[in-house]
């Protein structure tokens, strides 16, 4: 697996808005299912990807503390949205919005999780990118791990409620409004 040796190399890639990456993953994370717009975005083989942790993809500029709220939020049986930058197999970096949710048995226990990304909107980044980076700066404060992502997720929830009062209602916040004809 390439992941300890690859280093954002500043290019992006984009895929197109009527394309969906879609990935499903056993309850620790470890990928179970990708398709192939996920292959072909991340510049990952199938092989590469299956039974390796999802978080092979993460980007080192995307915050720790929203993928803490990500899975505390999973686990809990609950969907989230995101907007989400991941780094590809050979550098480049690629922005989605992510729409993750738990996978259930008949008898009501979390057997796995599925993910859908459809291409973010650039408006969207853009004014996610400076909270991304104020987040990543007080990670960067903090030498121990957990402390890191207990003070980057404290702002979050102050910058949350300042904009929007949750989570979910400050990420639709972001998304351009869709008008109907």
């Amino acid at each position: 697996m390439r992941q300890g040796l690859i280093r954002p190399s500043g290019v992006e890639r984009t895929f197109a808005d009527d394309e969906i990456i879609v990935s499903k993953t056993d309850p620790a994370g470890r990928l179970t299912y990708v398709n192939d717009v996920f292959t072909r975005v991340s510049a990952y083989t199938e092989d590469e990807l299956l039974s390796k942790p999802h978080n092979v993809i993460r980007h080192p500029d995307m915050p720790r503390c929203v993928f803490h709220l990500l899975w505390e939020t999973i686990r809990g049986g609950d969907e989230l949205f995101a907007y989400v930058v991941n780094l590809a197999g050979d550098g480049a970096h690629y922005w989605v919005f992510a729409h993750i949710t738990p996978t259930f048995s008949a008898s009501g226990q979390i057997t796995g999780y599925h993910s859908n990304r459809r291409t973010a909107d650039r408006a969207a980044v853009a004014r996610i990118v400076p909270v991304y980076q104020r987040l990543l700066a007080e990670e960067r404060r903090h030498s121990r791990p957990a402390d890191a992502i207990a003070a980057s997720g404290a702002l979050l929830a102050d910058l949350v409620s300042a904009e929007a009062g949750s989570y979910d209602e400050y990420v639709w916040s972001l998304e351009p409004e869709k008008v109907s004809l």
